[in-house]
C-alpha cells in the first residue's frame, strides 16, 4: 500500500505517520511506502517499517499535486492547510492554498484514475451561528471565517469527486486539537492548547476569552485516530453524504483549567493570565460549542473519555511524564 500525507510536517501529520509506523499496516493491507509532504522538511519516523518519501513544496503550485501522485497512492491525508486566524488575515493565501490546493489535489487524484481513498480535514468553523444546543449532524452549514468557507467548499468539493467517480473521499470535521505540543501557530483557536501547554512546561500563558467560553475538542490521538478510521471505513455505509462531524468534548475554559488544577496543581494552574483580545474573541465566538455527531459515532469513530486524559496524554507523551515546577 502507498500513502501520501499532505501537511505532513504539522503535528497531527507526524502523529498519524508515528501511528503507521508503528502499526505498518492500514487497513489489513501492509504499508509499503509513505510520502510526506509539507512547505517544511518533514520528520521521519525512526526504525519505520516502510519507505519513507520526503517533498518539500507548496501544494497550490501549479504541478505540485500532480508530482505527488505521480505513483497513485491508495490512500491520501489532506491535512495540509493554513489556519483560521493566518486564514482570516491574508485571505488570498487563504483561498490558495486552502480551496485552490484542494481542488488541484482532487484534480491530480482524478488524472491519476486509480480512485484513491481521500481523508479531508475539516473542521467546525464550517458552522456559523446562530447554533441549536447540540447541534445535529443535519445543520446548515453557514461559515463565519474565511477558513470556514474555504473547508466548506472543500468538502463540496470531495463529495462531488466521489460522486463522479473519480476518488474516494471521506472528510472529518475536527474538533480543535488540544494539547498541542510545540510552539504557537497561528490557529485561532491556539490558546487552547496554550494556556495548558505552557503552564505545565514552566511558562506564563495568557488566555484571550473569559473562562466561561465552551468549545468542542479533542486531543491529538483522538484525532490521529479518526484519520485512520476514515481510510479504513466502507464508502457505502457513509454514504453521499461524505463529511462527517468528530466526536469530541464540550468544556469550558473554566473546566479545562480546574482539571489542569486537578492535575498539576495550584503553581501550574496560576500561570494562566486573563488578558482579552477581541479579535480571538470575535472569532471564537462564531464557533459551534457542542454537537451531537450521531452519524460518526453509529460507524465508529471514538473521542477522549474526559478531559483529564487529554491532559494526562500530554504529560506523559510530550512532558515525559514531568511537570515543570
Amino acid at each position: 500500500m502507498k500513502i501520501l500525507i499532505t501537511g505532513g510536517g504539522g503535528m497531527i501529520g507526524r502523529k498519524l505517520v508515528e501511528r503507521l509506523a508503528r502499526e505498518g499496516s492500514l487497513n489489513g493491507r501492509t504499508i509499503g511506502q509513505v510520502t510526506l509532504h509539507d512547505v517544511v522538511e518533514p520528520a521521519v519516523p525512526a526504525d519505520a517499517p516502510f519507505a519513507v518519501t520526503t517533498v518539500v513544496g507548496d501544494i497550490s503550485a501549479p504541478g505540485a499535486a500532480d508530482a505527488l501522485v505521480e505513483n497513485r497512492p491508495d490512500v491520501i491525508f489532506h491535512l495540509a492547510a493554513i489556519v483560521s486566524g493566518e486564514a482570516e488575515e491574508e485571505f488570498d493565501k487563504g483561498y490558495r492554498v486552502n480551496l485552490m490546493g484542494t481542488l488541484n489535489l482532487l484534480e491530480a487524484a482524478r488524472s491519476a484514475g486509480n480512485v484513491p481513498r481521500i481523508v479531508f480535514t475539516s473542521s467546525i468553523a464550517a458552522y456559523g451561528a446562530p447554533f441549536p444546543e447540540p447541534i445535529p449532524d443535519d445543520y446548515i452549514l453557514q461559515p463565519l471565517t474565511s477558513y470556514g468557507t474555504q473547508k466548506v467548499c472543500g468538502e463540496l468539493l470531495l463529495a462531488d469527486y466521489t460522486r463522479k467517480g473519480f476518488v474516494d473521499g471521506i472528510g472529518i470535521r475536527l474538533p480543535s486539537i488540544c494539547i498541542r505540543p510545540g510552539k504557537p501557530n497561528k490557529a485561532a483557536s491556539g490558546f487552547f492548547s496554550g494556556i495548558l501547554r505552557e503552564p505545565l512546561a514552566g511558562h506564563e500563558a495568557i488566555c484571550p476569552v473569559d473562562d466561561t467560553v465552551r468549545h468542542w475538542m479533542a486531543s491529538p490521538q483522538a484525532a490521529t485516530g479518526f484519520l485512520v478510521h476514515a481510510a479504513e471505513i466502507d464508502g457505502a455505509a457513509v454514504g453521499p453524504r461524505r463529511t462527517l462531524a468528530m466526536p469530541g468534548l464540550c468544556v469550558t475554559i473554566r473546566e479545562m483549567l480546574d482539571g489542569l488544577r486537578r492535575i498539576a496543581g495550584d503553581r501550574v494552574a496560576d500561570r494562566v493570565k486573563f488578558e482579552p483580545d477581541p479579535f480571538i474573541r470575535t472569532i471564537v465566538a462564531g464557533w459551534p460549542e457542542n454537537f451531537a455527531p450521531d452519524r460518526a459515532l453509529a460507524l465508529g469513530f471514538r473521542a477522549d473519555p474526559d478531559f483529564e486524559t487529554i491532559v494526562r496524554l500530554h504529560i506523559d507523551e510530550e512532558l515525559g511524564g514531568k511537570i515543570a515546577d
